[in-house]
């Protein structure tokens, strides 16, 4: 009997599990942490969504199994949301599958069309399931870079070209988690005619869609004509709507791929509890009001979070979207690594970010910072580094306190 499964071999430490253990262990004990480290939204959903998952729970019928590939009103709300959003028509049959968050559906569309030695193309830095969902499912991973310059398409062309077998996958998503970068529709436009010239499919995690700022709203892969011969892509309610612990998500586009995900789906789970469906169906057809509300509580907790941060010693560039920082070390502690100073952080200055490092090898000489404290925790945060910023000899600025 063996003692190593073979895809646990796989699968390395989890990184940011560490620092998560150290804060559970830290408030364990009693001490304030100020987590900025999970990119889990302090808000609560809007109150008719709440009121729907309640009306529809005291119906003795809606505690059955539910429909692996979601009801189907939820999947028409999606296919409204994406035209009244996006001018993307979609058929709620065949194009729209619901996920238990987009991370369950991209790990399941990765089981679903990857085999054992293919070549998967995933960002790096990128969120863990871009990469070790298709390392479950037995795939091997080319990274290319996360910002979209000439660099990464140099980096497309060069794996094309010395990969073997060809990469037949490519994973994009922007806004990305961690860095926060963003794309216009001609990067969409170049990037769908390059998958077509090079017969890849293109998976787009467009999680945080409506979490832009300064005016400039964020894409879909999709407006692109003729993505959907090579796309799908996947969204999700839990930043847009407060919903995250719902796990409400949904994956859109390329018939064939969805009805990939779908099949595979129907063998896993038989979908998300019927009145969390109903309720994701107030969110997305109700008044949209929280959706606004939410972009300007995030974009002004950014501005906060960078301004303090800034007077206590630490720079950090502007996020143009999402729910979070891609935060450069400190120079005078760059060497210190994104571990170690994420540990520092939260011993003494009980902050808790997330090491860049557990987002990939590129990721080092980062930490992530997530906006899911309100602006009073941000400036406290602040106030903290400060002081442990100065206990290092990191001099700071000499414009007042943080």
């Amino acid at each position: 009997m063996s003692e190593e499964f073979y895809r646990m071999k796989r699968l390395p430490p989890y990184v940011i599990a560490e620092v998560n253990a150290m804060r559970a262990a830290a408030r364990a004990a009693g001490e304030d942490i100020i987590d900025l480290g999970m990119g889990n939204p302090d808000l609560p959903p809007p109150d008719h969504v709440i009121a729907k998952l309640c009306e529809v729970a005291q119906k003795p019928s809606a505690h059955g199994y539910s429909q692996s590939m979601g009801i189907p009103g939820l999947r028409k709300a999606q296919a409204n949301y994406y035209g009244r959003r996006f001018g993307v028509d979609l058929d709620p049959e065949s194009e729209v599958v619901v996920t238990m968050g987009s991370k369950e559906g991209l790990a399941s569309l990765a089981t679903a069309i990857t085999a054992p030695g293919d070549v998967v193309l995933a960002p790096n830095p990128s969120y863990p399931i871009h990469m070790f969902g298709f390392i479950i499912a037995g795939a091997t991973i080319r990274s290319v870079p996360t910002t979209p310059d000439e660099h990464y398409w140099k980096s497309l062309e060069r794996a094309m070209a010395f990969t073997v077998p060809r990469p037949s996958i490519l994973v994009v998503g922007y806004p990305s988690n961690p860095t926060a970068e963003t794309v216009d529709l001609a990067f969409y436009e170049r990037l769908v005619a390059w998958a077509k010239e090079n017969k890849v499919w293109v998976l787009s995690d467009l999680a945080y869609s409506e979490l832009y700022y300064d005016g400039n709203p964020t894409p879909s892969i999709l407006q692109v004509p003729g993505a959907k011969d090579v796309a799908v892509e996947f969204t999700s309610l839990s930043k847009t709507y407060s919903m995250a612990g719902w796990r409400i998500g949904f994956a859109v586009g390329n018939r064939q791929l969805i009805t990939a995900l779908k099949r595979v789906k129907s063998y896993l789970d038989y979908g998300a509890f019927t009145p969390i469906q109903a309720a994701a169906c107030a969110a997305l057809n109700g008044p949209q009001d929280i959706v606004q509300k939410n972009r300007e509580l995030y974009h002004k907790r950014r501005d906060v979070m960078v301004e303090a941060f800034g007077r206590a010693g630490w720079d950090i560039p502007a996020p143009k979207a999402s729910m979070f920082a891609w935060a450069p070390l400190p120079p005078a502690l760059k060497d210190m690594g994104s571990l170690e100073f994420s540990k520092q952080l939260l011993t003494h200055a009980k902050v808790a970010v997330a090491p860049g490092v557990g987002y990939g090898e590129d990721g080092e000489g980062y930490v992530r910072i997530a906006m899911v404290e309100n602006e009073q925790r941000l400036r406290q945060a602040a106030r903290n580094i400060k002081q442990y910023l100065k206990s290092m000899g990191v001099n700071t600025p000499a414009k007042g306190a943080a």
